[in-house]
């Protein structure tokens, strides 16, 4: 069993500001308590306020997935650690090894840490680095998605279950079949059915599965070419929520003219960070561009796509890239992100907040972090 504790930690007021290089998944441990803005790393010439604070800052966390179970705001993030690996594309210095999981009454409140919910110590089939991660609430069961590298390098997607919110977690004996690469996001429809949305390009394999099997010699980076983008994966999900139910497919994100964006146009094809949510009807699939730093939207008919590329959700963070959640909370939408505005640093990042707009015709209005 996992031993888990609280601690409540209020959102007070720091300004930084930076912008380096990095990957994106992570968030930090207890020994990075004292947390503290690198003055002299600062970028003193854009001394520019940001738009909200972090909501916790005694350790570092990232890539926050938040939902509403039983009226209570749960937000499940990476946690990043100073692991003092070199920083690189693959995103080795992202060495996260748990996950924290945080509550909080309403948006602005006080910040609840239950603990570890899930240890990397306790995921049987789990090698290395504990990346981004997403939860669901079905029939009296919480489930935890995430993705780790297991004993042979090879990203793969778990599943852990627990009766309450905050864990503990028990991870399955084994990552769920079929599955690969990164950043699970769990949608579930108004029919019920549910589906996972993953991948990620770089050190999140994805352009290694270009042909159906793994291939380690795969180029790391995605060719600037005019050819097709890699798009990330979905799979429908069995009713007890452990299984692919079917085949995985690409979630394809096309031009306004109907073409399939390109691999050279990096402003809107798909990297990293896929999120699906539901408004009037519409299925709005939004994710991270990696190296140009935007987090941008698709929309469809269908949770299966295609999906027509609409505009941009958030202009860049300070650090390398941000990865998201949108959640409707009462009668507003707000956006869960991260930056690096404690440290300075793109591998030691800080979970945010902060609502999304839309305007009249559902399309959602820009936000400058």
């Amino acid at each position: 069993m996992l031993t888990f504790f609280k601690t409540t930690v209020s959102v007070p007021a720091l300004v930084a500001s930076l912008a380096l290089l990095g990957a994106c998944q992570g968030n930090s441990s207890k020994q990075e308590s004292t947390a503290t803005t690198d003055a002299s790393k600062a970028d003193t010439t854009t001394n520019k306020k940001p738009l909200s604070e972090p909501l916790v800052r005694d350790i570092y966390t990232a890539d926050p997935s938040a939902h509403v179970f039983g009226g209570k705001i749960y937000i499940y993030p990476s946690h990043d650690i100073e692991a003092g690996i070199t920083e690189n594309d693959n995103g080795d210095h992202f060495a996260m090894r748990d996950y924290h999981i945080l509550s909080m009454d309403s948006i602005n409140g006080k910040v609840t840490d239950h603990g570890v919910g899930l240890d990397i110590k306790d995921i049987p089939w789990a090698g290395r680095q504990l990346w981004a991660p997403d939860a669901a609430f079905k029939n009296g069961t919480y489930y935890l998605y995430f993705p780790v590298k297991d004993k042979q390098d090879v990203f793969r997607i778990g599943v852990a279950t627990s009766k309450t919110p905050t864990g503990p977690f028990k991870a399955e004996p084994a990552p769920i079949a079929g599955s690969f690469s990164i950043d699970p996001a769990v949608f579930t429809d108004t029919d019920g059915q549910a589906y996972m949305y993953f991948g990620g390009l770089w050190g999140g394999q994805l352009q290694r599965w270009q042909k159906g099997t793994y291939d380690p010699k795969a180029p790391e980076k995605e060719p600037n070419t005019d050819v097709p983008a890699l798009n990330a994966r979905m799979a429908k999900l069995t009713p007890d929520m452990k299984k692919f139910d079917g085949p995985v497919k690409e979630v394809v994100i096309l031009d306004k003219n109907g073409k399939p964006l390109l691999a050279s146009d990096n402003n809107r094809r798909f990297f990293e960070g896929g999120w699906m949510h539901k408004y009037n009807g519409k299925y709005y699939f939004s994710y991270s561009t990696g190296d140009t730093h935007l987090l941008v939207y698709a929309t469809g008919d269908s949770p299966a796509g295609p999906f027509t590329y609409q505009g941009v959700i958030m202009q860049p963070v300070l650090g390398w890239t941000t990865h998201h959640s949108i959640v409707p909370i009462k009668d507003k939408w707000y956006i869960f992100y991260h930056d690096t505005q404690l440290s300075g640093k793109t591998w030691l990042r800080n979970i945010k907040v902060t609502e999304m707009k839309r305007r009249a015709d559902g399309s959602i209005e820009t936000i400058t972090p």
